[in-house]
């Protein structure tokens, strides 16, 4: 199910649909997914509720609590939510649409759903990543834009990692 219920341009639930069909095929991912496109507020409400940050981010995943990544094709592997505010500003800094912003967002969600963790996999997910990006013909990855070597964020000269990690999200 794909809910939109903040408006992206050029986006529809369909186009979006279509995506997240052809995504969980190439990670691969049998079971379902729900998407859900909400405003910067709500992330960070599900961000305070759930991981217990404060903060605003661009994509939060919720796998299933019975799912088994390769499950069925009537299985749930969890839910994404985005946000549209963030994902529009990344999207002008970044020089393509926001519509494409919320695919890329969608991919790295459903990554994680497949059990993939950029913070903990010696660079796994990330490479995973740039390669389905490439295949699905998405510009850079989440990953890979803001440099993650190793599972870390990247490192500014005179930043600390944790100074460095706020601009990520």
């Amino acid at each position: 199910m794909i809910i939109l219920e903040s408006k992206v341009d050029g986006l529809s639930p369909e186009a979006l649909g279509r995506f997240v069909l052809r995504a969980r095929r190439a990670v691969p991912l049998q079971a379902k997914v729900n998407i859900l496109v909400t405003s910067r507020d709500e992330l960070r409400r599900l961000n305070l509720r759930f991981r217990k940050k404060n903060k605003t981010t661009d994509v939060l995943s919720f796998p299933a609590e019975s799912s088994s990544n390769g499950a069925g094709r009537g299985a749930l592997a969890g839910e994404i939510a985005i946000s549209a505010d963030v994902a529009a500003r990344n999207a002008a800094m970044l020089g393509h649409s926001p519509a494409m912003e919320v695919k890329i967002l969608a991919l790295h969600g459903i990554l994680h759903l497949a059990g993939f963790d950029h913070e903990r996999d010696n660079g796994e997910m990330a490479r995973k990543e740039a390669h389905l990006r490439r295949r699905l013909g998405l510009p850079s990855s989440l990953t890979e834009r803001f440099g993650w070597v190793n599972g870390k964020p990247p490192r500014s000269p005179g930043r600390s990692r944790l100074q460095t990690a706020r601009r990520v999200g």
